[in-house]
């Protein structure tokens, strides 16, 4: 009888656990995968290394547990709250904050954790609602053209944090922007080395620097080999914390979108995956609600041990895509690997020597990278911009948000509510509001009942 000549299928679903060393091997990928991001918004927020990577690991695995091993997702830090997280650490502290020569700023995160935590419960909130009344209705509330907008004012409205970072050495951090972008084209497809280009293009940055007698060992000399993370508890005693906890919470308007095309995304993997194995289609597309309570299960494990907000990681569903690796127990088995470097103190003290112009570099990418993933949004989701309705949500959330980020004292528009923002509104937290109220008037009052004409979106055509 002749042999099969049918090539075996290599890939493992999400409840299929690895043999021991194929799942320490692609666990320590996962990591090295999250790694750059996660580590660069902590050093970019004067955040403690060690408990974000901690953070990251054991977050990931509460929010697989809490999907009932259902949903593989990594969580590392999340870009998206950079602003309104150094809007924070600017104004509570300030001084240890504008300090280049201070890595961590313990007063400003404990009062950012309860915003952190505050991220938490309304994505826990949201994904019930979803559960409840289903995903559509929300998209009513918060349509594309809000959370597209809001995306893109988070990631320009960094434009001057980025710049202020590269002016330490402009030609240090233009040399580090333009071998990223290198890296980022030119590496595509190339399996591991191409989704490493923040990586790549950090370590090329901080080569050049050693180079130029720019780096500074000492922290790395003074920090032991092992050493507990420097975790905190949340500020739940300062009032100055509660002002900020909404203004931290609406910035997951923005993730939210992020976080579930990321789940449809896997979905289409898994599910091929699973047909080539001719095993039942697992269809976690259906999970958007439970997605969303897994989220907010991973921010709540950052806010209460003082990591940087969460999300989910587009760059590990790239990897989990490449080596057909959607296994549950190698996520688990990532997060432990994270939870134990963590704890590795010259680890953490070698990230914290990273130059200011080298993030400065890097900053300038990723900020515009936040800022065009809200344009792919609005484009994906084929949006009429020849509707006045539609340009008039969007138009106002730009210049609101960017404009008032820029050019308002602290960023803060002259509004104060007590209790809530004694101090005024922070800028993008004041465009997001106006965003959702214009909509919402859109809704109660649809123009098509005065009898405004409805343009027609060429997309569609």
């Amino acid at each position: 009888m002749a042999a099969s000549s049918e090539k075996p299928v290599i890939g493992y679903l999400p409840q299929d656990t690895p043999p021991i060393g194929a799942m320490l091997s692609l666990g320590f990928q996962q990591v090295l995968t999250m790694f750059p991001a996660t580590v660069l918004v902590a050093v970019l927020t004067k955040f403690d290394v060690g408990v974000t990577l901690f953070a990251s690991g054991l977050g990931t695995i509460i929010a697989l547990l809490v999907s009932g091993r259902r949903i593989p997702l990594y969580y590392g830090s999340s870009f998206s709250y950079i602003a309104v997280i150094i809007t924070v650490m600017s104004r509570f502290a300030g001084d240890c904050f504008k300090d280049p020569n201070t890595v961590y700023c313990p007063e400003g995160v404990r009062i950012a954790q309860v915003g952190i935590l505050g991220t938490a419960i309304f994505e826990i909130l949201v994904g019930l609602l979803i559960q409840r009344i289903g995903k559509e209705r929300l998209d009513r509330v918060l349509p594309p053209i809000v959370t597209g907008s809001i995306a893109i004012t988070i990631g320009i409205a960094l434009a001057g944090a980025a710049l202020n970072m590269a002016a330490a050495n402009w030609a240090i951090a233009f040399v580090t922007l333009l071998l990223t972008i290198i890296f980022s084209v030119y590496l595509q497809g190339r399996g591991l080395l191409g989704m490493l280009p923040i990586m790549l293009g950090a370590a090329a940055g901080y080569v050049i620097s050693l180079i130029f007698g720019l780096v500074d060992f000492t922290r790395v000399s003074q920090a032991l080999w092992v050493q507990v993370p420097h975790f905190t508890f949340p500020a739940f005693g300062d009032a100055r914390a509660y002002g900020y906890v909404l203004s931290v919470a609406l910035i997951a308007i923005a993730t939210i979108p992020e976080s579930t095309a990321h789940l449809y995304q896997m979905s289409l993997y898994i599910d091929e995956l699973a047909a080539e194995l001719k095993r039942k289609p697992l269809e976690i597309k259906r999970l958007i609600g439970l997605n969303l309570v897994a989220d907010g299960s991973d921010d709540i494990i950052v806010g209460l041990l003082g990591g940087a907000a969460g999300t989910n990681y587009g760059e590990n569903n790239s990897l989990m895509a490449i080596t057909r690796n959607y296994s549950v127990p190698v996520l688990m088995a990532a997060g432990v690997i994270a939870m134990a470097m963590g704890f590795i103190g010259k680890l953490a003290a070698l990230v914290n020597t990273i130059p200011l112009a080298v993030t400065g570099g890097l900053a300038i990418y990723l900020f515009g990278v936040i800022g065009k993933q809200g344009v792919a949004l609005i484009q994906s989701e084929k949006v009429n911009l020849f509707d006045p309705g539609q340009l008039a949500i969007g138009a106002s959330i730009l210049v609101l948000g960017i404009g008032g980020n820029l050019s308002l004292k602290d960023g803060l528009f002259p509004f104060p509510i007590p209790l809530l923002f004694p101090d005024g509104i922070p800028a993008i937290v004041f465009a997001a509001i106006v965003g959702i109220l214009i909509n919402l008037m859109f809704q109660i009052f649809p123009p098509s009942k005065f009898g405004a004409a409805v343009r027609e979106n060429p997309a569609d055509k």
